[in-house]
């Protein structure tokens, strides 16, 4: 390594910031991001979870209006085997009709998933996650039967599916961990049905809690040329800080590239929870805020779209779940009646998220830099004008496992307080510059004098910084709002 460059570059960045003074601090506000109200249509990146009611842990009319306020499109749902056949033989859809129908009245695009198993079965799995696969001859035609009704009874409504949810958590009752070929065989044999059913289904495979990549290649692998039968594969994979995931998942996409050069990775499902969560599932021995939430939302969602990875957040609305409490998870406060309470903090930051990221967003080759390794940083387009992204995420510290210097990264944090950064970019200064702060929606007009012009294009100087995605680009580029509260900086719900 060359220890020259970070001194030089961090007298510069000295340099910089005495010359800008304390200007890039001082920004007046212009409004607020005016949020999307209804989802784009074009949008196939993101998805917020529906997740829960096959279970009866959340209800469906609590929080539907909230749902084409969030401008997100696609929306996933559980298919819920054992509420949908409660006596053999007999189905009830209507449960799943509401939400369906709901989704496509509201320009929303249902994304059904096929699990759990059915106990009024001998062999036929548990309702709940990690109720394993059903095992019985008896089960498994049942199955069959269950996923040939669903599908055609969607047919012409929903197009995508998803397989079973985290297949490769150990089963409670303490049977055998499911095997990748005993995962591939499960999805092919429902993929299969829904195909034939509805030829043109997208269907996305694994649905896998980890993204260990030996056991991601396994199933690739155990598909053989069934693998085509997939449009996705997702994966999940909870972590205290967003950025920790990236080595495996870039692992994931090279594995795809791979074996299924056809499809796409897909995050189906992360989120973190608004306190530290009663029901014993992911983060849950953290404590989390609604601020600290709502960044590590954000931050996996943009950490996603810079990859080219479509995103889920997980869930809409909290839940209750018996004899584990409540779920904190949801962009909405509910009780443990099911009821929503509050709208969260995440709520407005993942809407606004959507409402900059969406249709009018083009990706292009990232020119920009700065000397701050630990500063994520993006280029994009929207509207035809530059737009930047940017976010703290932790500091070099020496690895003994790697025997040398590695970033350490942080979990969000529930700090709202700024510091200034540099950046460069190879082009001219912007003609009306604004800053924008992901969390609050708040726009606020960026200092010209804090763009310094030079040779090689321009330096942004005083940029305000923190662990929660910020954006800079032209006025033009974005629709704001001139309503502001410096409390909230959110704007009103409609009910």
């Amino acid at each position: 390594m060359d220890m020259k460059r970070p001194v030089v570059a961090m007298a510069l960045v000295l340099g910089f910031m005495m010359a800008a003074g304390a200007a890039g601090l001082e920004m007046p506000v212009v409004g607020t991001l005016a949020p999307r109200t209804a989802p784009d249509p074009k949008d196939d990146q993101w998805m917020i979870g529906c997740e829960l009611l096959d279970r009866d842990f959340t209800k469906f009319a609590a929080y539907k209006d909230y749902l084409p306020q969030l401008g997100i499109r696609s929306i996933r749902l559980q298919g819920g085997w054992a509420k949908c056949e409660k006596v053999k033989g007999k189905y009830d859809f209507a449960w799943l009709d509401e939400c369906v129908d709901f989704a496509l009245a509201h320009g929303l695009n249902p994304v059904l998933e096929t699990d759990y198993g059915n106990p009024i079965y001998k062999g036929g799995g548990g309702h709940d996650l990690s109720g394993g696969f059903p095992t019985s001859e008896e089960a498994l035609a049942a199955w069959d039967r269950w996923v040939d009704a669903l599908s055609k009874h969607f047919k012409g409504r929903v197009r995508d599916w998803l397989m079973w949810n985290e297949p490769d958590i150990p089963p409670m009752d303490g049977s055998p961990k499911k095997t990748p070929q005993a995962i591939a065989a499960f999805n092919v044999r429902t993929a299969r049905i829904i195909r034939k059913n509805i030829p043109d289904a997208r269907l996305a495979g694994l649905s896998l809690c980890a993204t260990a990549p030996d056991f991601h290649e396994a199933c690739y692998k155990a598909f053989g040329d069934d693998i085509k039968l997939f449009w996705r594969f997702i994966y999940h994979g909870y972590v205290p800080a967003p950025e920790e995931s990236y080595g495996n998942v870039e692992q994931l996409k090279r594995l795809c590239a791979k074996y299924a050069p056809h499809a796409r990775m897909w995050q189906g499902e992360n989120g973190a929870p608004s306190e530290m969560s009663g029901d014993g599932l992911a983060l849950h021995r953290i404590a989390w805020s609604e601020v600290s939430q709502a960044k590590w939302d954000m931050r996996r969602m943009l950490g996603d779209y810079v990859r080219e990875i479509p995103s889920a957040v997980f869930t809409i609305s909290d839940y209750f779940h018996p004899g584990r409490g409540v779920g904190c998870y949801g962009l909405l406060r509910a009780d443990s009646a099911r009821n929503v309470i509050g709208v969260k903090r995440a709520f407005y930051a993942v809407r606004n998220v959507a409402t900059v990221f969406d249709s009018d967003v083009s990706r292009v080759p990232c020119r920009v830099s700065s000397p701050e390794s630990s500063l994520q940083l993006w280029e994009f387009r929207r509207r035809g004008a530059p737009l930047f992204a940017f976010w703290t995420t932790g500091e070099w510290a020496w690895s003994k496992e790697k025997n040398g210097w590695a970033m350490a990264y942080r979990r969000p944090g529930d700090s709202l307080e700024k510091r200034p950064a540099v950046f460069s970019w190879p082009g001219a200064p912007l003609k009306d510059p604004v800053w924008v702060d992901l969390l609050t929606g708040e726009v606020r007009a960026f200092p010209k004098d804090c763009m310094v012009a030079c040779a090689d294009g321009v330096t942004f100087t005083n940029v305000p910084v923190y662990d929660s995605p910020c954006l800079i680009t032209e006025r033009a580029a974005i629709d704001v709002s001139a309503s502001w509260t410096e409390e909230k900086g959110t704007g009103a719900l409609q009910r």
